[in-house]
């Protein structure tokens, strides 16, 4: 009597094992393609962009030594504005573009504070073009995108705006500004819905 009450005490943790994997399989397929990834901040702590899920998010890789630098302070202005409505800003160094990002990550962290008071997600040092652009970056130069198509980021300060769901639905050239209306009009189409 012992032995087959074993036998199925085993047998139920034998079913039930698979059944907890697959739901943690199916937990991890519902997070988008573009916040499947776990990014370094600036300071260190690894992040899961997944817990982004449900804001409107904006990415933008960034420089300290640009002359697209002041952009810096037009993001700032769209966090203060748009960050309790549900924005996330999420900044990403890189130095590929003229050498114009090549301080460490505490540096970066002093110039953003001191020159334009950043109050938004700053994410360590990566490449976004080349062999070695991180998975993040790969993903979202491959999207269809209006305005700008797929294709290399061509300059500092490039944007992809993300709907709450997680999907890419725009993207801007480097030069068009944070603070310019094609931008702050998507971005709040992304808030309303």
């Amino acid at each position: 009597m012992l032995r087959l009450a074993t036998t199925f005490f085993l047998i139920g943790i034998v079913n039930m094992t698979p059944q907890r994997s697959i739901s943690a399989e199916t937990s991890s397929s519902e997070t988008p393609p573009a916040l499947s990834y776990t990014m370094t901040t600036l300071g260190g702590e690894d992040v899961e962009l997944g817990n982004y899920l449900g804001k409107a998010i904006l990415v933008v890789n960034v420089a300290s030594e640009c002359g697209l630098t002041p952009q810096y302070e037009q993001l700032q202005a769209l966090h203060k504005q748009y960050s309790e409505q549900g924005l996330a800003i999420l900044g990403f160094p890189c130095n590929q573009f003229g050498g114009q990002e090549p301080g460490t990550a505490q540096q970066i962290e002093q110039f953003c504070q001191a020159n334009y008071g950043v109050e938004f997600d700053m994410f360590s040092k990566v490449e976004v073009n080349g062999a070695g652009a991180c998975d993040l970056y790969k993903y979202l130069k491959a999207q269809e995108t209006e305005p700008k198509g797929p294709g290399d980021i061509k300059w500092n300060f490039e944007k992809f705006l993300l709907n709450r769901q997680g999907e890419v639905v725009a993207r801007f050239a480097p030069n068009v500004s944070p603070s310019d209306e094609s931008v702050t009009s998507a971005i709040e189409q992304q808030l309303a819905e």
